[in-house]
């Protein structure tokens, strides 16, 4: 158990904290080794690797399809104008499955490259978290725009590297985050437009037969919920949110 949380809590700390590295310890020795301090005592080991596990809602949230998926339903249910239906609960529940499902291969080739060749001893836990760090890596590229990516180098005032997958994490990272916060937006756009048509047509109508005491809301709501049923709306947005990471 204390080797599986270390080995999480350092695949976080080489995405999260570069400062922070290994010794070349086997299986048997799981010593932890920080910049200017040297070797910590196995008490100290598990505090910092509960602090590195605190990282792990962030790295959900920001390294995922977490952000877009939860961005993207925002808008659905605003459009609606449903209010808290559905409940936040439902949304970040279907979001965390969602996001489960669409990380899946990820998960599964870094559980194959290194989480089950270090439980196995046939990895140190520092080529373990160097073998970890590549499909995330990929993942991440794959859906970050050129610009963004171009903006972080810049500002990090690091050396242009000869492809994508030599940049740090540290740059990878807000480069897709920010990418995915546009992604997000742009489909939340596409979403909300056919929704503000029926707004302001019922808007319009009730403005002509001068019934201006009944709010449109109240109106457009029925419409609104007819169309979404009609043409599948949760499949079509689900099945376009998963397709959109392909």
């Amino acid at each position: 158990m204390t080797r599986r949380l270390a080995l999480a809590g350092l695949v976080v700390a080489l995405l999260v904290l570069p400062a922070v590295r290994l010794g070349a310890a086997g299986p048997s020795d799981l010593s932890l080794k920080i910049d200017g301090i040297g070797s910590v005592s196995a008490p100290l080991q598990i505090v910092i690797v509960l602090t590195l596990l605190s990282f792990l809602p962030a790295v959900l949230v920001i390294m995922t399809s977490f952000t877009r998926i939860v961005i993207v339903f925002h808008f659905l249910r605003q459009a609606l104008g449903t209010q808290d239906m559905p409940p936040n609960q439902v949304l970040i529940g279907l979001t965390l499955f969602l996001t489960a499902f669409i990380m899946a291969p990820v998960a599964e080739r870094i559980n194959e490259r290194a989480v089950q060749p270090a439980l196995a001893g046939r990895l140190s836990l520092g080529d373990a978290v160097v073998q970890a760090g590549p499909p995330l890596r990929e993942f991440m590229l794959k859906q970050t725009r050129q610009a963004d990516l171009a903006l972080f180098v810049e500002l990090s005032k690091t050396a242009r590297p000869a492809s994508p997958a030599d940049l740090p994490m540290l740059v990878v990272i807000p480069a897709y985050a920010i990418s995915e916060l546009k992604t997000g937006f742009q489909m939340g756009f596409f979403i909300f437009v056919p929704f503000l048509l029926i707004d302001l047509v019922v808007s319009t109508t009730l403005l002509s037969m001068g019934m201006l005491q009944l709010p449109p809301a109240m109106i457009s709501l029925p419409f609104k919920l007819l169309l979404f049923v009609m043409v599948d709306g949760w499949n079509l947005i689900v099945s376009s949110l998963v397709r959109s990471f392909a």
